[in-house]
């Protein structure tokens, strides 16, 4: 166990370091070359295991790989990060031509409306860009218009409620009054008034009644509506007799004997014939 620990090791005379052909297993060469750096996420993404949301600018500690790819000479960098919620591995490519990022397995780049090349804004000629700003123009213009009629309307119902609560204190003030002035007048003062007050109402409501009794059964010509009978269904009820009304007076029963009562019956007596 000892000799392992030393610094130093015994090589003999004859030791030839050209004929070693095996190389240790950490410095073997598999595959692209592949470097450990630190990175930010280019774009925001959206991890494809676990759904967490990644966003643009976390840092990582990333493996770099060189891929046989290129773009006019200039060649194409992979790399691999892990998700910071599920360790999922997620990996994205350089893209030379556009200047960016590409997401290609493990992460799902979120939707970028500039980016997104079939977008109106990108296809449409100069007048129609012209067209298109006249037309949001016009309904800013619209829509302005509407908050102004919509501002005026609220500003009358305003005024509506400061006038119902104006009146409903009028109302109030009235009747503290009317209370204050009856205290001082006196019991029976105040009872007599307040009856006269209940019966003004009650007048008043037998002559909205009334009012609404007459309109109903008046035509427009100031004739009285009739009730029309036909003549088979008069006949008939003249003919039919009504069934005198039930009496609910109380009849006394006639009590029954002692004996019948008792439940004993009495034997007849014997003929003498």
């Amino acid at each position: 166990m000892s000799e392992r620990k030393v610094l130093s090791k015994y090589y003999p005379p004859d030791f030839d370091p050209s004929a070693i052909t095996r190389t240790p297993k950490h410095l073997r060469q598999t595959g692209p070359k592949v470097i450990t750096v630190r990175l930010m996420a280019p774009f925001s993404m959206k991890c494809t295991h676990c759904g967490e949301y990644i966003y643009k600018g976390r840092k990582f500690n990333a493996r770099k790989e060189t891929t046989e790819e290129k773009y006019f000479s200039i060649p194409i960098y992979r790399f691999y990060i892990r998700c910071t919620r599920c360790s999922g591995e997620i990996t994205f490519v350089t893209d030379p031509k556009n200047m960016d990022y590409k997401a290609e397995k493990g992460a799902k780049r979120n939707f970028e409306v500039w980016r997104d090349p079939t977008a109106e804004a990108y296809n449409e000629t100069e007048q129609e860009t012209l067209d298109r700003l006249e037309r949001e123009e016009n309904e800013e213009h619209e829509r302005l218009e509407q908050d102004k009629m919509a501002e005026l309307e609220e500003k009358m119902q305003d005024s509506k409620r400061e006038m119902a609560i104006a009146d409903a204190l009028d109302e109030i003030r009235t009747r503290n009054a009317r209370i204050e002035r009856n205290e001082g007048l006196g019991e029976d003062v105040a009872l007599t008034q307040v009856r006269s007050e209940v019966d003004e109402a009650r007048l008043q409501a037998e002559k909205e009644d009334e009012e609404a009794a007459r309109r109903a059964f008046t035509t427009e010509t100031g004739e009285k509506v009739k009730r029309l009978v036909e003549d088979g269904t008069l006949a008939d009820s003249k003919t039919t007799e009504m069934p005198p009304p039930p009496s609910f007076a109380r009849t006394k029963k006639p009590k029954k004997p002692l004996v019948n009562g008792l439940g004993i019956k009495k034997k007849p007596k014997p003929s003498l014939i």
